[in-house]
């Protein structure tokens, strides 16, 4: 089964959801900004991408500057949980999509990453 975090309004997201279904997949569509994923999913996608919270954010959201997220000296207030808690709070941070196929996982920025998963 795929599963894809989807955010219709995004073109990145829609160009990913057109591979997965011209490859005849269908996969299951998770519109992440309505049913964000928790902590430990969200924590569990970082560790498979090799990424940091940071590295995940989309850090022009009005959401990053209205919590001083980019402020790097903050670091005890800023911890992973503390930036992993910010990301589902506020789901809009979360780079899209996210595509997962069982234990594999893959941003679709560029879409054309998801085909190293299939």
């Amino acid at each position: 089964m795929i599963t894809i975090y989807h955010n219709p309004r995004c073109s990145k997201s829609r160009a990913t959801l057109k591979i997965l279904e011209e490859k005849g997949i269908q996969p299951v569509i998770i519109e992440y900004l309505q049913t964000p994923p928790d902590a430990a999913t969200l924590d569990g996608f970082l560790g498979k991408l090799g990424m940091e919270p940071r590295d995940l954010m989309r850090k022009g959201e009005a959401p990053y500057k209205e919590l001083n997220l980019a402020d790097e000296t903050a670091h005890d207030s800023w911890d992973r949980a503390a930036l992993i808690a910010a990301m589902v709070a506020n789901p809009i941070l979360i780079e899209r999509p996210i595509v997962v196929n069982g234990e594999k996982i893959a941003l679709g920025r560029p879409p054309e990453n998801v085909l190293g998963i299939l």
